[in-house]
This record gives C-alpha cells, structure tokens and sequence, in this order.
C-alpha cells in the first residue's frame, strides 16, 4: 500500500497543478490534516529541479497560512468547543498551568514544531488557545516552516537523483522512520 502511495506521489510530483496540491497539503497540514507537505515536496524538486525554490516558497508560504489559521481554529473556538468541556471536567487549573507554560515558552513550541516532525497543526491551534502574541507565532513559524521546507528543497536539489534511489532502494525501511517519527511526535507533544 505504502509503495503505491509513494507512486502516485511521484506521479502527482510531475503533474502540471503539482504546486496547487502542494499549497493545498502544506496549507491544511498545519491546521488538521495528518500528513506533512515533505512528502510531496521532496519528489517534486527532484522531479522539477529548476523549480526547487518556488516550491519550498510555496510550501512555505501555504504552511504559515494554514498555521494562522490552526492558530483562529484554537483562538475563536477554543471559547465554543473547549471551556464547555473544561468546566465539564473540572479542569479550569490544569489549563491555567498549561497557559502559564506556553506563555513563556509558546514561540520556542511553534519552532520546534515548525522545524521538526513534531505536529505543527498541534502547535498552531495550542498557540490561539494560549493566546500566544501573533507577531512571535507569525516569526517562529516563518523561520520554522522556511528552514525546513528550503532544507528539504536543498537536499533534493543537489542529490536529486541519489535521494530517489536511495528512496526506493530503502522503502520499506524508511516508511517505518517515518511512521515511527510521526508517532514520536504525537508522543512528545503529549508530554509537553
């Protein structure tokens, strides 16, 4: 299943609207959906090396978007969803110690979020709930979400072809890292 997936991503990689299904992965990824942009970006500039850096910009761009909206998802609906369910579980305190945490440390939550494989659509939405300042939220997932999308972009750009093979010599091997990094990922981010 995994190899047919990664098939079609590469076939989707080559398409002529390959970089509106980037914008629309990367832009969703970073508010509710499960699978992180990389996987698109990465076939794509090797598929399309001269277009390596509008693609990182692209994944950029719709990712930071995508987080400003997973950050008005917790803000405006955090009062609607979530204080009913608090009041319900009695646990105004938890959440006020969480708030105290995140209010120092929020903008270091969204880079590491941004940069690694911890879910950035976690981030985002904690960082409206949190009422994190928008300007620093703004700047930690820019320079976040830039740095890895233009490292990704850079691998693929200069090893291209070596990455592919490496790819598909190591598949099954490299889907289960990459399972086990999005599990780690959930993991950490419930013990944050």
């Amino acid at each position: 299943m995994l190899r047919n997936i990664y098939e079609w991503t590469m076939k989707l990689a080559a398409h002529k609207r390959s970089g509106a299904a980037l914008a629309a992965v990367s832009f969703t990824e970073s508010s509710f959906f499960p699978i992180p942009p990389d996987i698109l970006l990465l076939p794509m500039v090797i598929n399309q090396r001269k277009k390596a850096w509008l693609l990182a910009t692209i994944c950029t761009v719709a990712s930071v978007l995508g987080g400003l909206f997973g950050y008005a998802i917790g803000f405006y609906f955090f009062a609607l969803i979530g204080e009913p369910v608090l009041a319900f579980y009695n646990g105004q305190a938890a959440f006020d110690q969480f708030t105290a945490v995140y209010a120092n440390w929020g903008a270091l939550v969204v880079l590491a979020a941004a940069v690694t494989f911890i879910p950035f659509k976690i981030a985002t939405i904690a960082s409206g709930v949190a009422g994190l300042p928008l300007l620093p939220f703004l700047a930690a997932s820019i320079a976040g979400r830039a740095t890895r999308f233009f490292a990704i972009a850079a691998l693929a750009y200069f090893f291209g072809p070596t990455v592919r093979k490496f790819i598909e010599r190591n598949f099954t091997w490299l889907s289960i890292v990459l399972l086990a990094l999005l599990i780690g990922g959930f993991f950490l981010i419930g013990k944050i």
